[in-house]
């Protein structure tokens, strides 16, 4: 075997997003011709806004040298200067460019976040459904990923994630609005879980750090603004990135934002930018870097995303699925009908609709349709969502 055995075992558990994606490519070339509805990967389908691409069209005329070249391995002094910006106007918060790295997507602010701060063996708290991914960004840094049972209605337990704090726990990880649930966890949530972080965190040499993975923090319907952790607790840091709010998922563009408040930030910004460095991103895509300065606030359409929601919740609804109505972010996550979230997704698969089990997520027992697909899509699978309802062996 030419692969190590621990990422052989990783393999084995791999994404099963990834696997029904895939299995969606084969089912499409299997020559029948018959439509696949797959609901599979939360690839964004709106077009990115106007300003964004007007910006791009205009930095592929610039003939500046030196434009495509290194920068500090944090980012572009006035990029990070633009967001910073544009934070301190959504949180309240004086934010510099210096509380800013520039990373590759999320997945990198998180990945150099966990370097920095976790010793081998240390803890990272997540509370269930849970982005599948996490459990390996912290295994590679030598850390232990903790799940803990949500609340009803996929809200907080913070009782629950005080129970789980140990001398071992080093930060709380969350996603707000979640993925797979699109719920956003309420500001007294948010702000219970601060007051239990902040009392476990006194008197340790190192706090408890609470971690907002926000890729999806302005894709809210219903209310102007997510709810901040920012406001929740000092010692936050918040990783996101630009694929969901401007639909470029492909660019790999986003930072990491370190609180204000939290003590001793220089020096975890320069252990991040270090980490950043030393994982191999080196630094973000400079040209990504320069079109986002010019468009820091600029967000997709919302309304299709909202429409799609409010389409499909209600026609879910209506069938006899249970299902939390999303607040944000472009997902659903049904209650499985009959308890078994893999057989219900097999059953939807045979009618060519993929979805992904909560098993996948730490919640098995319901199900997640990424919605983010064209409105023929969610109108076809509808007759294959009633008929696997209404098939044998499922509630009536």
């Amino acid at each position: 075997m030419p692969i190590s055995r621990h990422i052989a075992q990783c393999l084995r558990q791999g994404s099963w997003i990834r696997r029904l994606f895939e299995e969606g490519v084969a089912l499409r070339a299997d020559g029948t011709g018959r439509p696949v509805y797959d609901f599979s990967l939360g690839n964004p389908d709106v077009d990115p806004p106007e300003a964004f691409t007007a910006a791009l069209q205009q930095l592929a005329q610039d003939t500046t040298p030196g434009r495509h070249g290194y920068m500090p391995n944090s980012g572009h002094q006035h990029t990070r200067q633009a967001l910073a910006q544009s934070l301190a106007g959504d949180y309240a918060l004086p934010f510099g460019a210096d509380d800013i790295v520039m990373t590759v997507g999320a997945a990198g602010a998180l990945n150099a976040a966990f370097k920095a701060i976790l010793d081998p063996g240390e803890e990272v708290i997540v509370p269930a459904p849970h982005f599948v991914e996490y459990r390996f960004y912290v295994d590679n840094h030598g850390g232990a990923l903790r799940v803990i049972p949500p609340a009803p209605g996929f809200r907080l337990d913070v009782p629950g994630i005080e129970a789980a704090i140990t001398e071992r726990t080093r930060a709380v990880l969350i996603t707000n609005p979640n993925n797979p649930t699109g719920v956003m966890y309420a500001q007294d949530e948010l702000d219970a879980l601060g007051d239990v972080l902040r009392r476990h965190s006194a008197g340790r040499e190192r706090p408890i750090f609470l971690i907002d993975d926000a890729p999806y923090r302005r894709l809210v319907f219903d209310v102007p603004q997510c709810t901040s952790a920012f406001a929740a607790y000092e010692n936050t840091l918040m990783g996101t990135s630009f694929s969901k709010d401007l639909g470029l998922p492909g660019e790999r563009i986003g930072f990491l934002a370190i609180s204000p408040r939290l003590v001793g930030r220089a020096q975890l910004a320069a252990a991040c930018a270090f980490t950043n460095r030393t994982l191999g991103y080196v630094n973000a895509p400079a040209l990504m870097q320069r079109a986002i300065a010019q468009v820091p606030d600029a967000v997709v359409d919302l309304t299709r995303y909202r429409q799609r929601r409010d389409r499909l919740y209600g026609a879910l609804t209506d069938m006899g699925y249970r299902v939390v109505k999303p607040d944000g972010a472009f997902y659903m996550f049904p209650e499985a009908p009959g308890g078994d979230d893999i057989a219900f997704v097999e059953a939807l698969r045979a009618q060519r609709v993929l979805v992904v089990p909560g098993s996948g997520f730490g919640a098995p027992g319901f199900f997640r349709i990424a919605y983010c697909v064209p409105e023929d899509t969610i109108e076809g699978a509808l007759p294959a969502f009633a008929a696997a309802l209404s098939s044998p062996g499922q509630p009536q």
